[in-house]
Parts: C-alpha cells; structure tokens; sequence
C-alpha cells in the first residue's frame, strides 16, 4: 500500500505503467481508477502506446460505453484476456469481474473515498492485491501518514531530465483580451491549452 505523491509531470504514471508491466510479467491482472472519463481515456492512451509494444492488452472501462463493448470488455477481464484495466468509477460496477487482479492503482486518488479503493481492491477476491495510490496534490509528509496510516508514502519531488517546469498564473481582469490573444497564437502554433 503506497502513495505516490508528486507534481503534474514528475513521472507517476509511469511508475505506475512499470508497477503494471510487473504484474503482467508475473502473471497478473492490474487496473487504474481515474476519476473522469477524459482522464482515464488519456490514461488509457498514452498507457496503450508504451505498454502495447511489450505485449500487454488493456481495456477500458467507462459508465458511456455501449452495451455490446461493455459487455465484450468485461468478458475478456474476466477471462484474464486483458491485463490491464484502465476506467472510471465503471471498474466498482457489478459485473465487472477480474480473473487474477493483483495490482489496484487510483489515480488523483484524493477524489475516491477509502470505500471506493476497498471496492477495487475486493475485485480481487480472496488475494489481498498490491495498492498504490497517486496524487498530484502536496501534502506534507506527517500529515499524510495521519491521514493516510495505512499507506507508505513516496514523494516524487524532481521532474525527469529535460523537462519543462508547469508554470500557473492567474490573469486580472484587466489583462484578460491579452490572454485571450495568448491563448489564440499558442492553439494556432498547434500547442494546447487548458
């Protein structure tokens, strides 16, 4: 049971993808909660891309998928067809059956509940599966483990080499059409902006 504590783009989700192809190489199942569905769609793609090529097959799992991919996903799951679970709070759903989970990862692991981790980790039936948590939110280290007893925690405080720090301003109002402009020359230099 570890949390994983660290800024936007220190490298969490990929230690997270590594935590998962160990469990792949042993044999096992892992599944990632994210809280929104655009999160866990990026999840799912950007995981696809570095796990795929070493032979893992993942899945998502969402509340809007149709009812024939709904039901093509869950049966592969639990079939042990798919190694690597990637979903929303879809992945606590009835039905949603795991052959050998033994890796349960919440990502931004603030927005769920003690109750909706124990429900995932109870996937994994009789086994007790390994947890790690992951949250970009900086908590000082003994107030974690005050609130968060049952957890090591780890903190990622480097970025990896090269890259670029995330820098947040807030705008006035009075600048606001300047930001706007900003906004416009960055979207049609194709960067993105959020």
């Amino acid at each position: 049971n570890r949390l994983v504590q660290g800024d936007v783009g220190s490298g969490k989700t990929v230690v997270a993808a590594l935590c998962a192809w160990l469990a792949f190489q042993n044999g096992a199942q892992s599944a990632i909660m994210a809280p929104t569905e655009i999160l866990a769609r990026q999840h799912f793609l950007s995981l696809s891309e570095l796990l795929a090529p070493a032979g893992m097959r993942l899945g998502l799992v969402t509340g809007s998928q149709g009812a024939a991919e709904r039901r093509r996903v869950r049966e592969a799951l639990a079939r042990g067809e798919i190694d690597l679970a990637v979903g929303t709070h879809a992945l606590l759903s009835e039905g949603v059956e795991f052959r050998r989970l033994s890796l349960v990862i919440a990502d931004e692991q603030h927005r769920f509940g003690v109750e909706q981790r124990a429900a995932l980790s109870a996937k994994a039936g009789e086994r007790s599966p390994h947890v790690l948590v992951m949250s970009a939110t900086p908590i000082p280290r003994t107030l974690a483990l005050i609130i968060y007893g049952d957890l090591d925690v780890s903190v990622m405080d480097e970025l990896p080499p090269g890259r670029t720090p995330v820098e947040t301003y807030v705008v006035g109002e009075n600048k606001r059409q300047r930001m706007y402009g900003f906004v416009r020359r960055l979207v049609s230099e194709g960067r993105q902006v959020y």
